[in-house]
């Protein structure tokens, strides 16, 4: 087998993490034959919980798990680690504005951003899915000044895997036959989800999305709306944030990063803006991205029409001020 993956998961004792450990510890993300090593971070109060889920483990009796260690000591969580997922922050609760999670979140990716300029390896892959995601990836970014700022990204894995699950149900087909989905911006309900370019597999043949479904209306109005609320219908009907489909979209993620994307297919991440598509710079935006040697760069070229441009102007908007917001509070 190859040399153990040390891999951290913060937020490790609460509902996200408890469906992640069980999947990066499979070998679902770094491959069958790649042991990983388990950082476990989670405040104090939740040690005792963090112990529990640590038996658990065990108890799975997973091949690829070499060693666990579960600390609330940062320093420990981060020392010498290749991969992080940044799981843990205050969710969002039912009526809670977004505002109001931003100014409690940045500083938590702040002093984590801190601690991984210090104590990971320099090559370190970040991915950011407390929320909200994308600003807090920038904050943490812009404290960790060691580590390539290319090296952080946000998750909107969660919002493509759920704009494909929609496309597949609409036409009675396969997920895994509807490619080319995009989510634009941020991981808000300002998103736009984007199946301009994308395409889907009927009976052997590759059509567009719009000729498959052909229903302009559909594609411009429910659909996006669909999964922009998507997250708080959940919330609505389970009494908590989505964790066992989040934890799947961060183990797509991560799995992406490490293994690549092939041939044309791309996939949707908060990434650096470098302005590709009039997009304002030194924001996280969501591209379509190929992945190569752990290195993704941004699909150029794609046509953008007047609808898609005004939807993707409002969600940068809105990350650009969230952007002032974080680091007003962090500066504060």
């Amino acid at each position: 087998m190859a040399e153990p993956v040390r891999v951290c998961i913060t937020g490790a004792a609460g509902q996200i993490g408890y469906s992640l450990v069980y999947m990066v510890g499979s070998g679902a993300v770094f491959g069958a034959d790649t042991p990983v090593i388990l950082h476990l971070l989670d405040i104090a109060p939740m040690m005792g919980v963090l112990n529990g889920v640590c038996m658990e483990i065990s108890d799975c009796a997973l091949p690829c798990v070499r060693d666990v260690i579960a600390t609330d000591d940062p320093a420990v969580a981060f020392k010498d680690i290749e991969a992080a997922f940044l799981v843990g922050a205050m969710p969002r609760k039912e009526g809670m504005e977004r505002k109001d999670l931003l100014a409690a979140n940045v500083k938590i990716f702040k002093v984590q951003g801190q601690a991984l300029d210090q104590f990971a390896k320099k090559s370190v892959k970040v991915l950011v899915v407390g929320n909200p995601a994308n600003t807090n990836a920038l904050i943490c970014a812009k404290y960790a000044p060691s580590i390539p700022r290319e090296n952080f990204s946000a998750m909107t894995r969660l919002d493509q895997n759920r704009a494909q699950a929609q496309i597949s149900s609409k036409l009675g087909i396969p997920v895994t036959d509807v490619k080319k989905v995009i989510i634009w911006g941020n991981h808000s309900s300002t998103q736009f989800p984007d199946v301009r370019h994308a395409t889907a597999t009927i009976n052997g043949q590759t059509v567009s999305v719009y000729d498959a479904i052909k229903d302009d209306a559909y594609l411009k109005g429910e659909f996006i709306t669909t999964v922009q609320k998507r997250g708080g219908a959940v919330i609505a009907a389970r009494k908590l944030s989505s964790a066992m489909s989040a934890a799947k979209a961060a183990c797509d993620h991560m799995q992406s990063i490490w293994q690549g994307t092939s041939g044309e297919h791309f996939v949707s991440m908060g990434v650096f803006s470098d302005g590709s598509y009039n997009t304002p710079e030194g924001v996280m935006y969501s591209f379509p991205v190929t992945i190569k040697d752990k290195k993704w760069s941004i699909v150029q070229g794609l046509p953008i029409d007047d609808f898609a441009r005004e939807k993707m102007d409002l969600t940068a908007k809105e990350l650009c001020d969230e952007r002032d917001d974080a680091i007003a509070a962090c500066e504060g």
